[in-house]
């Protein structure tokens, strides 16, 4: 018998590199055994010996390291011999993984699955209390006790969703550390550390309590997604039972005393004679005559009050580039930083763009880049402006620059970057998965039209693959871009 001592309850690597050297000397899952710390030794195990040199390699499905990463941050005391067992049985039979029936495969899937919410429950329920100050930086410190091994798991997010924080979660088997530039760990903490409330946790009280809505409580819903397991690291969770206990009289003082609204039906028309409203916009949008030039429409949009945009917004935000390009690219509408500079994809959405126009040797200065609508349209939220899709009136009146662009520059071809940009260049609302990436002839006969995605979508994708894959097919269609217009090629 083997035994391997491995550092800590999550010690993934150091399972991995043990786990290498038992499958590189044939050790059957029945002689191998895992201790964490410094626990006793077995009567009879031994350490395990090093691999030798000439080991024959192995290999695993590409599934398999996400799962094992999983199993040993489970609970279960013999998590690292089971994951063990799973990797000696995936090297006798082929396709383990993708037979669901099998008692190892569904016990490896119930684990994963426990661990994963675990792990959401730990995004979901740490409250951060501040504690003092370091360097003249705030410090914060949390409680939390997990069910699994899981702290390892979930501190690359609390480190990515508070980079600048100095901050500090202790949990009974394991503690981590950010002190802004380096994460370490430590020891579980006993909860005689737990920090008591900071000056924020009154008011964070009054808040939760003011929200707490008695209409809408369903309890059995509730604690599916908030067991009372978890009550316990929450500061609020002292609200929780008496608000449950007063919904009933709650809800009740809240339907007599609620007000009378006007309609589904009526604020629907309401929005309907909006939309008509905007849309019905005077000859030459309000101007005297068309402009003669790109300069003069600029010039001209600057002052354009044909939609209510034109009011919250910073500025019109025309496109750019030269008056002969041969393609233009639209987007949207200008975000909060094409707002404030007053120039079109600059921000996130537009370092996207730029590094998919440089993949596909794109020079962004030989192209005209514009947008659907001309102002930004946002919902204020504290100090910050989120964005806000504009709606078929809004776009239909901002379409008559969009054309005047058009036929001032006359270009071979045009990109429409997302649904909205092409519905304002046909006049219709498309789909991206019915147009994407096929040129679409257009009435006038000499231009043609590129559907493709809006940089911003890759960026709101959650999923690193996606975001991936979905870069990859984006700079494939800066590709097509390229082949239609080759004149823009860098340098």
């Amino acid at each position: 018998m083997y035994e391997v001592r491995l550092d800590h309850p999550a010690d993934f690597d150091g399972w991995r590199e043990a786990a290498r050297r038992a499958l590189a000397l044939n050790v059957p899952p029945e002689e191998l055994s895992f201790t964490v710390g410094e626990g006793p030794a077995g009567l009879f195990a031994e350490p395990l010996p090093d691999a030798p040199a000439d080991a024959p390699g192995f290999s695993v499905p590409r599934s398999f390291p996400d799962l094992a990463v999983k199993l040993v941050c489970h609970a279960d005391p013999e998590r690292f011999a089971f994951a063990y067992r799973l990797l000696w049985r995936l090297q006798r039979e082929k396709g383990l993984l993708e037979i669901a029936a099998d008692p190892d495969i569904a016990r490896a899937h119930e684990m994963e699955k426990a661990v994963r919410r675990d792990s959401h429950k730990m995004k979901a329920f740490l409250r951060f209390r501040e504690v003092g100050t370091e360097e003249g930086r705030p410090v914060y410190i949390a409680w939390f006790e997990p069910f699994h091994h899981v702290v390892e798991l979930t501190a690359p997010f609390f480190m990515r969703r508070f980079p600048g924080m100095i901050w500090t979660i202790l949990t009974p088997q394991r503690s981590v550390h950010w002190d802004g530039a380096e994460m370490t760990f430590a020891p579980g903490a006993d909860p005689s550390q737990k920090p008591a409330e900071d000056a924020v946790e009154a008011l964070w009280l009054t808040y939760y309590r003011s929200i707490f809505n008695p209409a809408r409580l369903k309890v059995k819903a509730m604690q599916a997604e908030m067991p009372k397991k978890y009550w316990h690291n929450l500061p609020e969770a002292v609200l929780i039972e008496p608000l449950i206990r007063g919904a009933e009289e709650a809800s009740r003082r809240m339907i007599e005393t609620a007000p009378t609204l006007p309609s589904l039906r009526h604020e629907r028309a309401m929005e309907r004679g909006e939309m008509a409203r905007t849309a019905k916009v005077p000859a030459f949008n309000g101007f005297n005559k068309p402009p003669e030039d790109l300069d003069e429409a600029r010039e001209q949009a600057r002052h354009c009050k044909a939609c209510p945009l034109w009011e919250p917004a910073t500025q019109t935000v025309f496109g750019m580039g030269p008056a002969d390009a041969p393609v233009i690219f639209v987007g949207e509408q200008p975000g909060d930083q094409e707002d404030l500079a007053g120039e079109p994809f600059i921000g996130p959405a537009g370092k996207v763009f730029d590094a998919a126009l440089a993949a596909a040797g794109i020079d962004r200065a030989q192209a005209y880049v514009t947008n659907a609508v001309k102002h930004f349209k946002f919902e204020p939220r504290g100090k910050r402006r989120i964005h806000a899709k504009p709606n078929m009136g809004e776009i239909k009146v901002c379409r008559w620059w969009l054309e005047q662009e058009r036929e001032l520059i006359r270009p071979r071809l045009i990109v429409a970057l997302g649904a909205t940009a092409a519905a304002s260049v046909l006049g219709h609302s498309v789909t991206i998965r019915d147009t994407r990436s096929r040129l679409i002839d257009l009435p006038d006969g000499a231009t043609k039209l590129l559907v493709t995605v809006h940089p911003a979508y890759i960026l709101r994708l959650p999923d690193p693959e996606a975001q991936r894959r979905e870069t990859l097919a984006f700079e494939e269609d800066m590709g097509r871009v390229k082949a239609e217009v080759p004149e823009i090629a860098l340098g």
